[in-house]
């Protein structure tokens, strides 16, 4: 007798925690020039399904899967959740960046890169801490103490944490452009403005590279 196979596939980042995505992360490193791999390691790991399943698959159900990961809206557009809450305790996104305090800009700075890695549960837990007060739109958070209790991110899902990447991504790009112009427009010494230019450009192939790694898994 045949027998149907029902597959929950997921329709957005909302649908997948970061455990989940640093777990395929981890595995399709290897396969970065094999997009059928890369498309396998993702139903392996975002349906639930085991290889054997998935190469039992017809080819129109495999190509109907894929194009429902192909749909997923492009990470540079989920916005900044200022609000979070996680296991009934509300969290808040570090209010103003140029008071954030001393210890917790060293955290975050110990780490190479700004980006979705074993390291971001990490950097989130430094970002968002619980809330203290709330009026409105107003609100303050407790002070930064270096707690140690992260693993909680792992259970978050996709979106809040693409949005909080590409907060920080579009911030430095816009500061990147204005510094671009500023140096253009504005008569420097010739050794400060050409420091101005390469550091620009460096920051700008940085977060391109970012970019290119958060939509690799979608093409």
């Amino acid at each position: 007798m045949k027998q149907t196979l029902e597959i929950i596939v997921p329709t957005s980042w909302k649908d997948l925690t970061l455990n989940t995505y640093l777990r395929f992360q981890r595995d399709v490193k290897n396969f970065e020039d094999n997009p059928n791999a890369q498309m396998d390691f993702m139903m392996y790991h975002f349906c639930n399904l085991d290889f054997d399943t998935i190469r039992g698959l017809s080819v129109n159900s495999h190509n109907s899967i894929a194009e429902k990961f192909n749909r997923f809206e492009i990470p540079d557009k989920l916005p900044l959740q200022r609000f979070i809450t996680i296991n009934g305790k509300e969290y808040g996104f570090e209010p103003n960046l140029s008071k954030m305090a001393y210890g917790a800009y060293v955290d975050i700075a110990q780490y190479e890169e700004l980006t979705i890695d074993k390291n971001w549960g990490k950097i989130m837990n430094i970002l968002y801490r619980p809330i203290t007060s709330k009026k409105g739109e107003l609100y303050t958070i407790e002070p930064y103490t270096g707690r140690d209790d992260w693993e909680k991110w792992l259970d978050v899902t996709m979106d809040i944490h693409y949005g909080a990447l590409f907060f920080f991504i579009n911030l430095h790009r816009d500061l990147v452009n204005a510094t671009l112009n500023f140096s253009n427009q504005t008569e420097l010494p010739p050794n400060i403005k050409q420091t101005l230019l390469k550091s620009g450009r460096i920051i700008q192939q940085f977060l391109n590279s970012q970019e290119a790694i958060s939509r690799r898994w979608m093409k």
